[in-house]
């Protein structure tokens, strides 16, 4: 008897699964139409940064940039304007790099990242560049603000001053050391900008920037920057962390005659901060000719507004006067470069830090909203 409830042949059958795999197919591929056409994507890993920029050191030009302009807490990347500042007086001949200073107990007594100086003892300015250099002392920074300025309002007054002349757009600083204050703020930009005048106006700078520790008072003190050593050409800059912030580094390199500079800001990690910036170095070293290839290369979908424009350009025009710079020629660096030399302590390696620990210090939650590198 035949049974007249069948439903399908065999050929319908087949026929019903081939419509079936076609209209997966193509409900698939408007999918990713759909997906890429909602703006620039990005590694997994990238998406732990707020915010980052890779720049030609010597020309100025912006190879890579996402969320630039964003503003965020420095931290300790406030340094690099302290440092300026006090390399500015000591070219003006203000202070001399050989003088000794009596650290006053204000500087002695600040918390956070420390070189661990005591009230009342003389320590040299040299060795004082290196501990905010390397350590990012906040002592040691502190004492020399004091040093140049009298008192720290004078300090910072000068501090955004030197920010406005730059043509820093999203900065403002409220003390030498980055310590977490109220309207603190900068971007990778204008730390870029920062950097690259920094560097340019005084080369010599880098050799407290690349030593890989030093000692004060029986306390060895690595440097906080961790590529230096583990990245080819890494020979500077300085890093940052607050809990506000998060993980920020300015980071500077150079290979054969391309040198770069990348900053990123607000890292949820320390790794994935040195990662970022890790992968912008090698981009910029491989591909920095070409930006298109350097988005790709490091699996971004397209660039991004400012790529291929200078840091100047992208900013836009200022009211006030900015310093314009020209590019760096190696007989310049040469000529600039200081006589006196820092010491680096032998190297130990440390221990590898662990994907999210913070720096290390007191246990308590509010020193360690202090404690920035």
């Amino acid at each position: 008897m035949t049974n007249n409830n069948s439903s399908f042949s065999l050929p319908e059958l087949e026929k019903t699964d081939r419509g079936d795999v076609l209209f997966a197919s193509l409900l698939s591929f408007f999918l990713v139409l759909v997906i890429l056409s909602c703006g620039v994507t990005e590694p997994l890993a990238h998406g732990n940064i707020r915010a980052a920029i890779l720049v030609d050191l010597d020309s100025g030009r912006v190879l890579f940039e996402k969320g630039a302009d964003t503003p965020i807490p420095p931290a300790s990347l406030t340094k690099v304007m302290s440092l300026f500042l006090t390399m500015d007086a000591i070219r003006d001949k203000k202070i001399k790099l050989t003088e000794k200073i009596r650290i006053p107990a204000s500087a002695a007594s600040v918390g956070g990242s420390t070189m661990h100086l005591r009230a009342g003892e003389r320590v040299s300015l040299r060795e004082l560049l290196t501990g905010a250099a390397v350590a990012s002392g906040n002592d040691a920074i502190t004492a020399l603000a004091l040093h140049v300025a009298g008192n720290q309002r004078r300090f910072v007054q000068a501090m955004n001053r030197k920010a406005r002349t730059l043509g820093m757009r999203s900065s403002e600083f409220k003390n030498p050391s980055g310590l977490p204050a109220a309207g603190q703020r900068s971007s990778p930009r204008d730390m870029a900008l920062l950097a690259r005048a920094y560097l340019h106006t005084h080369p010599q700078a880098l050799q407290y920037h690349n030593v890989r520790a030093l000692s004060h008072r029986h306390h060895y003190l690595p440097n906080t920057n961790t590529l230096l050593g583990a990245v080819p050409g890494v020979n500077g800059l300085k890093t940052g962390w607050t809990v506000a912030s998060g993980y920020n580094i300015i980071a500077t390199a150079v290979r054969g005659k391309k040198r770069l500079l990348v900053v990123v800001m607000g890292g949820s990690n320390r790794q994935a901060r040195d990662t970022m910036a890790a992968d912008l170095l090698e981009a910029g070293f491989r591909h920095g000719s070409n930006t298109k290839q350097l988005y790709a290369a490091l699996g971004y979908r397209a660039a991004l507004p400012h790529h291929g424009r200078t840091l100047h350009q992208a900013t836009g025009p200022r009211k006030e006067p900015v310093q314009t710079l020209k590019p760096l020629s190696r007989a310049a660096i040469r000529d600039k470069k200081s006589a006196a030399q820092v010491k680096p302590m032998p190297h130990k390696k440390a221990a590898p830090a662990r994907q999210g620990s913070k720096p290390r210090g007191k246990k308590d939650s509010n020193q360690q909203s202090l404690k920035h590198r």
